[in-house]
């Protein structure tokens, strides 16, 4: 790799994949199944969150890649709006939603982090 990262190293991109892989579970085994279009736009919001990521990353821009991680902030913003709406519409008990907008919480200060630091990055050139 010769001192390369890749995306794939990048801590808050794992993490975005894992919340995807957990909404996609959570989408297929409760209530939501079957609400097709919020499940759906659940999925396309979590799958962006890391996508937006990983194409940010791959800009070799640290302008670009700001402007990507701020996508994928708002992707999270629409997660967390489609669950608020999944638990109060009891697709969720309050346990499972405390624990999904935990991990919402914690992608969402890492992309605030990284962002930062990488806005500091381009200020100090």
């Amino acid at each position: 790799m010769g001192g390369y990262q890749e995306f794939k190293e990048l801590r808050v991109w794992q993490e975005a994949k894992e919340l995807a892989v957990q909404i996609y579970k959570l989408t297929t085994n409760t209530n939501f199944a079957g609400d097709y279009g919020l499940r759906d736009q659940a999925r396309r919001a979590a799958v962006s969150v890391a996508s937006n990521i990983a194409e940010g990353y791959e800009r070799n821009s640290n302008k670009d890649f700001i402007r990507f991680l701020l996508i994928s902030k708002g992707s999270l913003s629409e997660l967390r709006t489609q669950l608020e709406i999944a638990l109060e519409i009891g697709y969720l008990n309050g346990k499972l939603f405390e624990n999904i907008e935990d991990r919402c919480k914690k992608v969402g200060a890492m992309l605030t982090k990284l962002m930062r630091a990488r806005k500091n990055q381009t200020d100090n050139k």
